[in-house]
This record gives structure tokens, C-alpha cells and sequence, in this order.
């Protein structure tokens, strides 16, 4: 009987638990149900909704906001991967083929992230602009993020090829192939902002 009880006292405590944290993050207006509609829209909605709703309460209901996030988690990543490449050049035991197409895809992911950096500040500085001047800002952005995704897929052509198989392909494909759905998402975000002007 006492166990019976330990049971549901911890199951009692556990929901109230669950309906506080709900409640308190309600409170702070961390709504994602906006992030959740902007993402069904995108090809990877998961992935979406799960790497921008830490911003909820930042993006809000603001379509820009939420381009201009995806945008600066897209670089973030974007960068970590950069890093993560730059550290397999420099692996032990590398062939010659894995070690040309390792740099060749840290020259990619630099040239994505100096193009997501490029992104980021066009819509930065959009403010208030209206007409042929917003629609010639928003087409640099989605010009250099549709370059940021052409750079990251780049990367992954290096590595075709049955020859390349093995761990240090896996690891850089894994790597990448996250950074291109983000970015794809982010692309396809900024996409539906500009079509709303």
C-alpha cells in the first residue's frame, strides 16, 4: 500500500511539475504555434520547428524575425561545421583523395558562411524600405542564401563516390547534411517574407 502511495505522490508532484513549466513558459509568450506554421512550409518542418523554437519569445508573430533567426542559426551552424571540417584536415592517416576533398569542402563551408554573413546584414539594414528597394535588398538575401546552400551541397558532391567511403565521409556528410536543411529552411523562411510584401 505504501508503495501504491509513493506512486502517486510522485505522479501527482510530476504533473503539477509539467503543468507549471507548461503554464510559466506560456507566460513568457514562448508560443511556437507561428514557428510551427512558418515551418510547415519549408521541406524539413521538423528540423525547423525543432531549431527555431528556443527563439520563440524573440521571434514572436514577426515573419522578418523569424527569416532573420533562421538566418543567424543557419551561420551558427554553418560555422561549427567549418570548424568541425577544418579539424578532419588535419586528421592522421588521411589519403590523398579524403584530404584533397576535406579542404575543398572547408573552402565550400567558407564561402557559405561568408555568404550567410552577407544574408544577415542585407536584412539587417532592410528597415523600412518599401517597393523596387525591399524587393532588390530581399533579392540579395535570397540570392546569397540560395549560394550558402549551393556551397554545403558542393561539399557533399566532393565526397561521391564509393572510393571515399568510410569515417571521415560519414562524419563530414553528417555534419553537412544538417547545415543544408537548415539552410534550406532558412532560405525557404526568407523566401515566404519576401513574398509577403
Amino acid at each position: 500500500m505504501a508503495k501504491v502511495s509513493h506512486l502517486l505522490l510522485l505522479f501527482s508532484i510530476s504533473l503539477y511539475l509539467a503543468t507549471t513549466a507548461k503554464s510559466a513558459s506560456s507566460a513568457r509568450g514562448y508560443d511556437t504555434s507561428f514557428i510551427k506554421s512558418s515551418c510547415s512550409s519549408t521541406t524539413y518542418p521538423a528540423v525547423c520547428v525543432k531549431t527555431l523554437s528556443a527563439y520563440a519569445s524573440a521571434i514572436q508573430q514577426s515573419p522578418r524575425q523569424l527569416a532573420q533567426t533562421a538566418l543567424s542559426v543557419t551561420l551558427s551552424k554553418s560555422k561549427s561545421t567549418k570548424t568541425f571540417v577544418s579539424k578532419m584536415t588535419k586528421m592522421k592517416g588521411l589519403k590523398s583523395r579524403e584530404y584533397a576533398a576535406v579542404k575543398d569542402c572547408l573552402e565550400e563551408m567558407g564561402d557559405s558562411v561568408d555568404r550567410l554573413s552577407k544574408s544577415i546584414q542585407e536584412l539587417k539594414h532592410i528597415g523600412q524600405a518599401k517597393g523596387q528597394d525591399f524587393l532588390w535588398h530581399m533579392s540579395n538575401v535570397e540570392t546569397w542564401a540560395s549560394a550558402a546552400l549551393t556551397d554545403e551541397n558542393t561539399c557533399l558532391d566532393g565526397f561521391s563516390g564509393k572510393a571515399l567511403d568510410g569515417k571521415v565521409k560519414a562524419s563530414i556528410k553528417a555534419q553537412v547534411v544538417n547545415v543544408a536543411q537548415v539552410t534550406s529552411n532558412a532560405l525557404a523562411l526568407v523566401n515566404s517574407y519576401a513574398s509577403k510584401h
